[in-house]
């Protein structure tokens, strides 16, 4: 059943796929929504040597680190960065040299703002990390958006573009990327700008089924509902522990999962935030998955047989697909979740604090250059 809520008003900025970044480079991008192939079809039985070779069977598995020795260990097929993931990954001497090459590439950066002067090394740091992981990895790197841009659709875009640009200027093709972004209203008409010219997004910080909803709308690639977070916040609120079964946030994804299924989005699904292994057991099969390297050893240790608690067949056809979503109704779906209000405030508060935090390190390991 669909509910077709039309608008009469165009997609502002939307281009053809050939399009002109800031600078004025031109990037010629093909649109790529897409699951891979699972290697093992459900009702399949095969052995495989612990719980992580079978999940791999199963869902593309994406190392929550930023550092290059661990995704070499743990062999994703994708990974991500953040800001945190940045500052950690740098202050090991294995990686400094990304550090004066950022510095360098920025000595002689114009419009620069005087209140951040480091976000631009901050963002090129990344896009270094970013490409050496790339060399590792077959498949894509996730790279954020500064979170202080959450709430302004334009700049947003705009800063996505320059990541864009910045791996390109290291050899690194569109189709590589995941840019991620926020899932605010904001963030969301940003994807649906970036997805109509080709440049596949991750719309992140995702905890209510208003915000996933309007990600696929919108075109997303890929949504990231933070499992975990979701949890946390029931079980503060009701001040007790959840099994897996009932773990508020795998309840959550199941929803957005049997969804999108039901309706034929191409939209990934990608569980994040994860607090036990019991989470990630229970959503084994997702589209992707992405694991700290705390878990991923965990997974790696257990031989005991994992089952499948997702398929591709699951869907929910009989629920009301919701199509040209406009912001009304986003808001009034959105602020009735209180869990995904206070999530979604925390989680860019969090984000916004981690990045005024690199940059802040970042100007004192210059200085000490």
């Amino acid at each position: 059943m669909t509910l077709n809520i039309r608008s009469t008003q165009s997609v502002k900025g939307a281009c053809t796929p050939r399009c002109r970044t800031r600078n004025g480079r031109a990037i010629v991008v093909t649109p790529k929504a897409y699951i891979e192939e699972k290697k093992a079809p459900h009702g399949v039985p095969q052995k495989f040597k612990n719980q992580l070779e079978a999940l791999k069977s199963m869902s593309v598995v994406v190392a929550d680190t930023g550092e290059p020795a661990l995704v070499k260990k743990y062999r994703p097929v994708d990974c991500t960065t953040n800001p945190s993931l940045v500052l950690k990954a740098v202050q090991n001497p294995d990686y400094a040299h990304l550090l004066g090459e950022a510095l360098e590439a920025c000595k002689n950066e114009k419009n620069k703002d005087p209140n951040r002067p480091y976000a631009g090394v901050a963002d090129v740091l990344a896009v270094n990390l970013g490409a050496e992981m790339l060399k590792i990895v077959p498949g894509r790197v996730s790279t954020e958006v500064d979170a202080h841009l959450s709430y302004d659709t334009q700049k947003t875009y705009d800063k996505a573009l320059k990541l864009v640009d910045l791996y390109s200027k290291k050899g690194v093709a569109p189709s590589r990327l995941y840019i991620k972004i926020a899932s605010t209203w904001e963030g969301i008409e940003a994807c649906r700008r970036l997805e109509a010219q080709g440049i596949n997004t991750n719309m992140t910080l995702l905890f209510s089924f208003a915000q996933a909803a309007g990600c696929a709308d919108a075109g997303a690639t890929l949504i990231s509902p933070f499992v975990g977070r979701i949890m946390d916040w029931y079980k503060a609120k009701e001040g007790r522990d959840f099994t897996p079964q009932e773990d508020p946030g795998v309840l959550s994804v199941k929803k957005i999962y049997k969804y999108y299924k039901g309706h034929n989005y191409k939209t990934i699904v990608m569980a994040a935030s994860f607090r036990n292994v019991g989470e990630i057991r229970e959503l084994a099969g997702c589209d992707n998955i992405t694991i700290a390297p705390s878990l991923l050893a965990e997974l790696e240790a257990s031989t005991e047989p994992l089952s499948r608690k997702l398929h591709q067949d699951m869907g929910a056809p009989d629920s009301v697909k919701l199509v040209n979503i406009q912001r009304s109704l986003f808001d009034s779906l959105h602020t009735t979740d209180q869990m995904a209000v206070d999530k979604l405030k925390q989680g860019i508060e969090s984000f916004a604090a981690d990045q005024t935090k690199l940059e802040s390190m970042l100007a004192e390991l210059a200085g000490g250059r």
